[in-house]
């Protein structure tokens, strides 16, 4: 190891990282409590330890020097001095090489070794013993980056909300069986910019591609001893950089040119982002980063016992947003990737968390305020994951102002009417509705519920029609793992099946719930796969399944086929027919001024529904009329959209619906029927004519206009 170099400058303490400025490199690390910080370089591959250089410099917490002969590509990390008291929360150990917080790129794999640990495993003490093994060989390695990218001219895509359709999928996965993408391309950014791959997604007529994880990320040492990994990748060690498995070329750029091909696509991009918690576990996990460069500043820990970690994310650890420099490190993260890699938005994994204090979730937390006020994350789409493990953790409806929230209440009510189970239609009248009785609250619009019928953690659309119970016994967990409350139901075989009774029934129930899904108000998002109808066989937490299980099967039959039409028809129409998106909330009243009510609730006799008709147990069936002339902003005057009559019949047989009549129409039209998904008819049905629905079907149905 070569001697420390003589020419190191003072440099500065902002901005954080590692940062070329076209001579030289700032590197500048934040530790409230160590004593001394060593910035070590490395070979290009990362092998070899070449120089220490200990940081000169120490001003307003942060350390900071400057290498006037460094240049990008440089690799490094760091070796922390501070006090080993694990009962007042100082885990430094200078034995134990360290990551960058703010790398723009990580060179390596992690290795599982016994020397990542600080503590000496199997010692008496555990994790209260000191561990001097050098851990440099194992753990990954920061890499200075050259920022500069040609982006070209294209403006951002910014879609407004009312015309956002989310589609969540996972980058790894979605490209991995695509027969259009090269073998090498597979499972990388460069695999999703495939035009085969992108002329799909395009065609469904969604608006905005949401990926799992892409921050760099670590596989449990467990999953890998069982042959599996995090798959999914909620398991977070640097929150700037792509997680390298996911270029193939190598470059950052590529993450950028992958950008770049959405946008010209027509595509958002919002990243799922995991700032909860970090892959370090609990007092006897790894020390890989924040834990040996601060864990008393970067960790909530528990306060008669600064030993133990809170663990209100369930993985081990809980960051501590409520620390200034921490905060600044996820808000600079977030603007990093709003900025210098042009993503349109971020859902929240467990946002609960980052709003929360001592004393629980508080929504002027300075996390939120943050990025309420902040010139750049203000303009982007926020969408919050409103639950964590902590008390007063779910948090549907909770958050300010500003942000989109995953509503489960949608995704249950949905699954649990279309099931058959009683007493569903008040709740589904709230759910079509936005969920009004959460988010119609302090100006926010029906945007900021994000429907959906299922995501990553679950069934896919095809299972949750077709498995009564959860199959998870691939994960080697037998079966223990992943909810049991699944509110599914399998029509009477469980799994595949050649029944053609069933396949029909099954495949009408997922045009029923994806009709659902993008017929109501609020945000939809459709998981990959399920225009197709994919299945992961009964697994309903395939996170450590990285292989055919979760990834997407392109192979699609006439079936698949089928129901990739009838999606596309349905977002179609959800287009095409602008008070199916409206940016006010439908709340049933009437408006004497216009004379109108915005939406009526019907029953089968073509009634306005009464209070027995809402308490009825049995009832499973009801009709929503959007009335177009409705006021759609806030100015007052009438609509002048489409009136449309939605009618969703959950009960085994068939119910003839009258069809009600409506002022300055002159018939009903129908537009769809699950029960005839090819049905292309303009066929008009008079008023007060009975409608036979089918069983377990939903039609929709627009006004004829006087004169038309």
């Amino acid at each position: 190891m070569g001697k420390q170099r003589s020419r190191i400058a003072e440099g500065h303490p902002f901005p954080l990282g590692a940062t070329w400025d076209g001579l030289g490199v700032n590197f500048a690390l934040f530790s409230a409590h160590a004593t001394k910080v060593e910035l070590c370089l490395f070979d290009d591959q990362g092998k070899t330890e070449i120089e220490r250089i200990e940081l000169p410099e120490y001003t307003d917490e942060i350390w900071h020097g400057y290498l006037p002969d460094a240049h990008p590509g440089q690799v490094y990390g760091y070796r922390v001095y501070g006090p080993y008291e694990p009962d007042a929360g100082h885990r430094f150990n200078p034995n134990k090489l360290l990551i960058d917080p703010y790398a723009k790129q990580l060179v390596g794999k992690l290795q599982w070794s016994e020397a990542l640990f600080g503590y000496t495993i199997g010692h008496p003490d555990a994790d209260l013993s000191f561990d001097e093994r050098d851990s440099a060989a194992f753990v990954p390695k920061s890499k200075v980056m050259d920022p500069a990218f040609t982006w070209g001219e294209q403006a951002p895509i910014r879609v407004p909300w009312d015309s956002t359709i989310l589609y969540e999928t996972h980058l790894r996965g979605i490209s991995m069986l695509h027969p259009a993408v090269p073998e090498n391309l597979r499972g990388t950014c460069a695999g999703l910019m495939n035009p085969e791959l992108l002329k799909h997604i395009r065609a469904l007529g969604v608006s905005s591609i949401e990926l799992l994880p892409v921050h760099a990320f670590v596989n449990d040492q467990h999953l890998l001893e069982k042959g599996m990994n995090n798959y999914w990748g909620y398991n977070s060690i640097g929150f700037f950089a792509p997680h390298p498995a996911y270029l193939a070329s190598g470059k950052v750029s590529e993450f950028k040119e992958m950008v770049a091909h959405l946008h010209d696509a027509g595509l958002e991009l919002i990243l799922d982002v995991v700032y909860n918690h970090t892959a370090e576990g609990n007092e006897r996990g790894p020390t890989l980063c924040m834990r040996g460069i601060d864990n008393a500043s970067y960790y909530r820990l528990m306060p008669d016992d600064r030993r133990f970690y809170i663990n209100d994310s369930g993985t081990g650890n809980t960051l501590d947003l409520s620390h200034p420099c921490v905060l600044q490190m996820v808000t600079d993260s977030l603007r990093y990737w709003a900025t210098e890699m042009r993503v349109d938005g971020f859902r929240f994994d467990l946002a609960t968390i980052l709003g929360r204090y001592a004393d629980g979730f508080d929504e002027r937390h300075s996390f939120l305020v943050a990025c309420r006020q902040d010139p750049v994350l203000s303009k982007v789409k926020l969408i919050a994951e409103p639950w964590d493990c902590g008390p007063g953790g779910y948090q549907v409806g909770g958050f300010p102002p500003g942000w989109a929230e995953w509503n489960d209440k949608f995704r249950d009510n949905a699954r649990a009417f279309w099931k058959g189970d009683g007493g569903q239609l008040a709740e589904l009248a709230s759910r079509l509705t936005a969920s009004g009785d959460l988010f119609n609250q302090r100006g926010r619009r029906p945007f900021a519920s994000v429907n959906f019928i299922t995501a990553h953690d679950g069934f896919t659309l095809r299972d949750v029609v077709s498995y009564d119970h959860k199959h998870n016994q691939a994960n080697d967990e037998d079966n223990r793992d992943g909810t049991d409350n699944n509110i599914s139901w399998n029509h009477g075989c469980e799994g595949p099946s050649d029944n053609q009774e069933i396949r029909e029934l099954r495949l009408r129930q997922m045009r029923n719930l994806l009709a659902t899904l993008l017929f109501a108000q609020g945000t939809p998002m459709l998981l990959a796969g399920d225009e197709f109808g994919r299945t992961q066989q009964g697994n309903n937490n395939a996170y450590c399944q990285d292989n055919e299980l979760s990834w997407v099967d392109w192979n699609i039959d006439e079936e698949g086929q089928g129901l990739i039409a009838f999606t596309r028809r349905l977002i179609a129409l959800r287009r095409a027919y602008p008070i199916l998106r409206r940016g006010r909330f439908f709340v049933g009243h009437y408006n004497e001024e216009l004379g109108v009510k915005d939406v009526t609730w019907l029953a089968p006799n073509g009634e306005e529904m009464s209070e027995e008709n809402w308490h009825d147990g049995e009832a499973r069936c009801m009709g929503m009329l959007l009335d177009g002339r409705a006021q759609p902003t806030g100015i007052r005057r009438s609509g002048a959209d489409a009136t449309l009559l939605l009618i969703l019949n959950a009960y085994h047989e068939s119910v003839d619906f009258l069809l009600p009549e409506v002022a300055e129409g002159s018939a009903w039209v129908g537009l769809l029927d699950s029960n005839q998904p090819q049905q292309r008819s303009s066929e008009q049905f008079a008023f007060g004519s009975q409608f036979q629905v089918a069983p377990r079907s939903l039609l929709l149905f627009k006004l004829q206009k006087e004169g038309d």
